[in-house]
């Protein structure tokens, strides 16, 4: 079989157009992901859009979103770098304790007290 015969016509009705182009307008969805999930080229979603869309016909406007996936996995990943550095920094702290604390011993005073800002 060569490509062409593989190919399936698919015709959409006009709600179902109206539809999806209400969708990318709300920002529910994107050109690319209705592409994606109808099998249907970019292309013809932005003559659906053109024809269709509450846009005026002389105005062009490009929609962008993140995908809720994409989104969550950066925040996941910036939420890790955070716990990281607070983590480091709770070690960094521990140990500047010990040192007063073992300064203290050795000098015979409260360097903490002596020493803290106000």
């Amino acid at each position: 079989m060569n490509r062409k015969e593989s190919r399936k016509w698919v015709k959409f009705s006009e709600a179902f157009k109206k539809e999806k182009v209400s969708m990318i307008e709300k920002g529910e969805y994107t050109v690319n992901e209705l592409s994606k999930i109808y099998k249907v080229s970019q292309t013809a979603i932005y003559k659906w859009r053109y024809k269709y869309g509450s846009l005026p016909k002389s105005e062009c406007m490009v929609i962008g979103k993140e995908s809720e996936g994409a989104k969550t996995i950066s925040l996941m990943k910036k939420v890790a770098e955070l716990e990281q550095f607070i983590g480091s920094q709770q070690v960094e702290l521990s140990y500047l304790k010990k040192v007063i604390e073992f300064g203290s011993k050795t000098v015979s005073f409260d360097i903490e007290k002596k020493y803290k800002q106000r």
